[in-house]
């Protein structure tokens, strides 16, 4: 079965929102992507509004299996970390009211998955996208190419930690992006 996933990477001035179709075989292939915005001299709550309206509107149109937000855990100015959790509890409540599950990546997870190292930087991201959804231009602007990486984060994830299961013992064990990439969630789950 074909899995559709909407990432999200959540902001008041620009957020990120992606849907991807990933087959069984980790094939990714794209289904839309965009930047949704307000303006800062809106009001909070308008400018919440303005990101409700929009995920309300993707996730009626494409029909997500599940929703993929990156998740907030650290930054040091407190009022865009605020903002980035408000955007994204309105995204998440969002997905709630449809009973559309909910799973939260950390970026160093979604550098691991997509790039093979949890420290890459966003060029490095944007280019794998690329090649994984077999585009012929990077995706625009960063924050879509982020989305893109969370929704496709996820799909490979199911498959990675079955496989990592799997592969204790194993004489083929899991690729090096695979290592990479658990040691990355390993590594985000005990900074929570």
């Amino acid at each position: 079965m074909t899995l559709r996933v909407m990432g999200v990477d959540p902001g008041l001035t620009r957020c990120g929102l992606a849907v991807v179709d990933v087959e069984p075989n980790r094939r990714a292939s794209l289904v839309a992507f965009g930047v949704v915005g307000s303006a800062a001299g809106l009001s909070l709550d308008q400018r919440l509004l303005v990101i409700a309206l929009a995920a309300d509107e993707w996730l009626e149109l494409h029909q997500p299996h599940v929703l993929a937000v990156e998740r907030v855990f650290s930054q040091l100015n407190v009022s865009t970390v605020m903002g980035t959790a408000q955007a994204s509890g309105v995204v998440i409540a969002a997905a709630a009211r449809r009973g559309i599950p909910v799973a939260l990546h950390t970026p160093t997870e979604v550098k691991a998955a997509v790039t093979g190292n949890g420290q890459s930087d966003k060029a490095a991201v944007t280019k794998m996208v690329t090649s994984i959804l077999r585009l012929a231009a990077p995706p625009r602007p960063a924050d879509a190419a982020d989305a893109l990486a969370l929704a496709i984060t996820h799909a490979w994830r199911r498959g990675v930690a079955a496989q990592a299961a799997s592969a204790v013992g194993s004489a083929g064990g899991a690729t090096t992006a695979q290592r990479q990439w658990a040691e990355a969630e390993a590594k985000a789950r005990r900074g929570r």
